[in-house]
């Protein structure tokens, strides 16, 4: 299918049973930038759908286009964003009988630059935080603000004890624990490029890609991490490596931090940080 024929067969109008109509026959996306303390809002044409108001920029998805590439797309296309400079972070989707729009949170760097690129935006800025909602913005956009503000301030974080994952099941690690934990990490950096259900981490939102930091020890020493999953190898015992991880990632902001592991005494000691634990069988399920 050639990229004209993708994008028409998404474009178009949608007659909800909810008895509104919407634009996007296969759904509809929108990036949601940050750099912490703004984010990028899109002023609407006045010729648009809810025109002259506030939003995200985004659009239609196209055929075979999942809603982060078509967020990341329309953002290219209608605010200047540079795909590259940002890190993707979460999703929100609001659901309608007929027809869904998917928010993409993601972060950059406060010099990233933006610009209204093409006729659907009367301007594209930076806005901070406590003023967005002094605009006239999009009344969806409206509505779910206060949450998607909400979602701006967390900074996920998971902390894997590889040991304890490794040996919960009944593989053969034992035969090769340095093979068994490379598994354990190439799973791992497909499931961040993914993302892992809201739920689990307790946040809003529909999913999440935390920061992931994976401690390892003995036998297992020498397996490398990728660019989206840290290996922090441990000197000694893995438990105490796994508390100063935890307790560094604590210091340096991230919010929530969960650590994977069956260990209840580990489970206390990083508890006493502010840290919550999942079980290995959680995370086995997600790989």
């Amino acid at each position: 299918m050639t990229d004209r024929a993708a994008a028409d067969a998404g474009d178009g109008w949608v007659e909800c049973r909810c008895g509104a109509r919407h634009w996007g026959r296969l759904g509809a996306a929108g990036l949601l930038l940050t750099d912490g303390e703004r984010v990028v809002l899109q002023h609407r044409a006045p010729w648009s759908h809810q025109g002259d108001t506030w939003g995200l920029p985004g659009g239609a998805l196209h055929a075979g286009e999942d809603a982060v590439a078509g967020a990341l797309r329309e953002a290219a296309e209608e605010a200047g964003v540079d795909p590259g400079g940002v890190r993707v972070v979460a999703t929100r989707v609001l659901r309608h009988p007929d027809w869904s729009y998917t928010t993409v949170l993601a972060r950059t760097s406060p010099d990233a630059c933006v610009a209204a690129t093409d006729a659907e935006s009367l301007e594209i800025v930076w806005v901070p935080l406590d003023e967005v909602a002094d605009r006239p913005l999009l009344p969806a956009f409206g509505d779910a603000w206060p949450e998607l503000r909400a979602m701006i301030t967390a900074h996920p974080a998971v902390v894997v004890d590889a040991a304890n994952v490794v040996g919960s099941r009944p593989d053969g690690w034992w035969r090769d624990r340095r093979g068994a934990t490379a598994r354990l990490l190439a799973g791992l950096d497909g499931l961040a490029a993914r993302g892992v259900p809201a739920d689990l981490l307790g946040l809003a939102g529909e999913s999440w890609r935390p920061t992931w930091h994976v401690v390892t020890e003995g036998a297992a020493r020498g397996t490398t991490g990728t660019d989206a999953v840290e290996v922090v190898e441990a000197p000694g015992a893995g438990d105490d490596t796994i508390v100063a991880t935890t307790d560094r990632l604590v210091a340096a902001g991230a919010d929530p931090v969960h650590v994977v592991t069956a260990d209840r005494a580990l489970a206390a000691r990083v508890a006493a940080l502010g840290a919550a634990t999942l079980r290995p069988s959680a995370l086995l399920r997600l790989l």
